[in-house]
């Protein structure tokens, strides 16, 4: 049986987090960035946080595999049963790489009317569609490297994936200041193509770092076999629900920022920094819920029902005091973090009047997605999906089109994502604690 402990939790969780907030700084760096370059920075800082959207939309998408294989390899991992996904592995693997490639093909022919979608228009929609471009060429880096993430996280390891994407986010920042703003007589300043290639490099370094630890460290290889290992369904069932469930996730968040669009440039530019921020929130307090996808599944796989339970318990505990950690900072420096993004009087001011709300709703994700993680890694995607179906056409949409009728505007968006937040939280605890309370004794 696996010892539930806040040492055991943190050795999964901490370089969990350190990994999670790897993507969606590099995001932040690269609108901290563009946001205070000289040439149209408003409209650079627009284009950045909607291509920014859409990326972290496809990805989060297509990456499911990556939760379905982490699922998959824990379970067998708790029932001593590791030889069973061997083939597996590199099948997912694989598989994953093949739909990079279909995705890039597809969006990047389509970009310009993809962000037109967003009521992208003028100096927005070119810097947008030329921006993406580049980004989409990571697509196949990114994919495979999160599917090697799932495995190292199935096999109870959190920290290869941590040096993987503090490297490449530290290389990231790096490339930033260098290909954004040149270097006099060496490089010339790229501006907003310039942070693209910075990603994209940065993704390269990663994935060549993540197929080290793999071939060296894990007992699995990338060998296709010719036959079909049997989980493979059991992984694209699963997949293909957590797909649909992301792709509702993004649904709403599309909505979010195309409704910021319209209201104007910098409605969007606002958005982009709140959005990112809340990403960054949600990847951080996230740590916690890979810790609990990883033991959760290692625990069903051993029937450890009470330590399912007293997982729950703990790290639902430590989920809300990271999250009402980050709060307290964001508070004692609630004007400054603005100015890190953006120098325009309006965009900083309609960032302030809204900031408020995402550090209120802080509480309510962690317990969302600790119970996400949890579901994930007790191969209830199932429920996961039509949890998130009914909070984004029950809860957000309504919420977003009333609040727009009364002319909240941002308010409205995030009024709509409080609401959100609130539904999938407390479907997951009452679900969790109806199945498993009892069967804990």
């Amino acid at each position: 049986m696996a010892v539930v402990n806040f040492k055991n939790i943190n050795r999964l969780a901490i370089p969990a987090i350190i990994a999670g907030i790897a993507e969606p700084l590099i995001s932040l760096t690269d609108i901290a960035i563009i946001g205070n370059v000289d040439q149209d920075p408003v409209e650079a800082l627009a284009a950045a946080g909607i291509v920014g959207s859409f990326l972290s939309a496809i990805i989060w998408i297509v990456a499911q595999t990556k939760t379905a294989i982490s699922a998959l390899v824990s379970q067998h991992f708790g029932a001593n049963r590791i030889h069973a996904v061997k083939t597996l592995v590199p099948q997912a693997i694989f598989f994953n790489f093949l739909l990079s490639l279909l995705i890039y093909a597809v969006t990047a022919y389509f970009a310009a009317a993809i962000f037109s979608a967003y009521n992208a228009e003028g100096k927005v929609l070119n810097y947008a569609a030329d921006y993406y471009q580049i980004r989409a060429i990571g697509y196949p880096l990114t994919l495979v490297t999160f599917a090697l993430f799932g495995v190292f996280r199935g096999l109870q390891n959190t920290l290869w994936a941590m040096k993987c994407s503090l490297t490449g986010a530290v290389l990231n920042v790096g490339l930033d200041f260098m290909l954004v703003y040149g270097i006099e007589g060496w490089i010339p300043a790229m501006h907003l193509e310039g942070a693209a290639y910075a990603s994209v490099i940065a993704q390269l370094v990663m994935l060549v770092m993540a197929l080290y630890f793999f071939f060296k460290k894990t007992p699995f290889h990338l060998g296709l076999s010719r036959t079909i290992n049997p989980q493979m369904k059991a992984l694209l069932l699963m997949s293909g629900n957590l797909f649909v469930r992301t792709a509702a996730l993004n649904f709403a968040i599309y909505l979010a920022n195309a409704y910021a669009t319209d209201y104007g440039k910098n409605y969007i530019a606002a958005q982009s920094i709140l959005m990112n921020i809340w990403l960054f929130f949600s990847f951080f307090i996230d740590g916690y819920a890979n810790a609990g996808n990883a033991m959760g599944g290692r625990l069903l796989g051993a029937r450890d029902y009470n330590g399912l339970w007293q997982l729950s318990k703990k790290i639902s505990k430590y989920s809300v005091i990271i999250a009402v950690f980050l709060i307290g900072i964001c508070a004692l420096f609630y004007e400054e973090i603005g100015l890190i993004f953006s120098k325009e009087a309006p965009v900083l001011l309609l960032f302030t009047s809204v900031f408020w709300m995402v550090l209120f709703m802080q509480p309510v994700n962690a317990i969302a997605f600790m119970f996400d993680g949890i579901f994930k890694g007790l191969g209830e995607a199932k429920y996961l999906r039509n949890v998130l179906l009914a909070a984004t056409f029950l809860g957000f949409t309504p919420a977003l089109l009333i609040g727009d009728y009364f002319g909240l505007k941002l308010h409205a968006i995030w009024i709509a994502f409080f609401v959100w937040m609130l539904i999938r939280s407390s479907a997951l605890v009452i679900k969790f604690r109806r199945k498993y309370l009892y069967k804990e004794t």
